[in-house]
């Protein structure tokens, strides 16, 4: 497993053969087959998904960005299977961190093709960013929590729209909504949605953004939208 290695190469040893295969597949594998048991019981329904797959179609690279607290089922809101020219597998990247939380996580979500990119914007954030510009131009979408991955909830850190100005990748704003579901109890209310429930995902009109200007106004034009979302999935929530 290469982040597993990268870990130990830096000095932080994952365990034995058996903890780290417990840990890091075991794990991992059962929580994702329980994550896509889960989400095959939902109805799901896509609200303003035809720019979206106009992207796909036309082999243009973008950014989906929403809030932590709607990861659990994210997944389902990029139903693509892409390729570059030569042939290789592509698809959607995240941001994760290098750690034993992280590896965990990116051995968890592996087994639905997304694509771990290594590192902390919290720690190191001009690192992190330049992999993530990395990872685009080889031909990954990518998704982001902008408020990840500790908070403050909701609030907008402004690793979406420098990716989006480097690379030129279409920001589209999405969020999830549940007609049942609970919240956890951690920093980012996350929400889980009841099995059997009706799943509706909602895209914001895809954008781009020009490579230089002031990021201020376009910060808030994305917090704005990503609100703007959020209000609407606690609405389908609460009926």
């Amino acid at each position: 497993m290469a982040g597993g290695v990268a870990i130990a190469e830096r000095g932080r040893p994952l365990g034995s053969p058996f903890s780290v295969w417990l840990a890091f597949r075991a794990v991992p594998f059962l929580g994702a087959g329980l994550i896509k048991l889960w989400s095959y019981t939902l109805r799901v329904k896509r609200e303003g998904f035809e720019p979206v797959e106009a992207l796909a179609d036309r082999d243009e690279r973008f950014i989906l960005a929403f809030w932590h607290r709607r990861l659990f089922m994210m997944p389902l809101a990029y139903p693509f299977r892409r390729r570059t020219a030569a042939g290789e597998a592509r698809g959607v990247a995240i941001l994760s961190s290098d750690s034993r939380d992280g590896e965990r996580s990116a051995a968890t979500w592996r087994w639905f093709g997304i694509h771990a990119v290594r590192g902390t914007a919290s720690e190191d954030g001009a690192r992190a960013l330049v992999r993530m510009i990395q990872a685009v131009k080889q031909g990954w979408d990518f998704g982001i929590t902008p408020d990840g991955p500790r908070g403050p909830l909701m609030a907008l850190k402004p690793g979406t729209v420098a990716l989006a100005r480097k690379t030129g990748a279409w920001i589209v704003p999405v969020s999830l909504a549940f007609d049942r579901s609970f919240e956890l109890k951690t920093w980012d209310r996350m929400v889980i949605p009841m099995p059997f429930a009706t799943c509706t995902i909602r895209y914001g009109v895809p954008y781009q953004l020009p490579p230089k200007g002031d990021d201020g106004p376009e910060t808030a034009r994305l917090q704005g939208e990503m609100d703007e979302l959020e209000q609407w999935a606690e609405a389908v929530a609460h009926g």
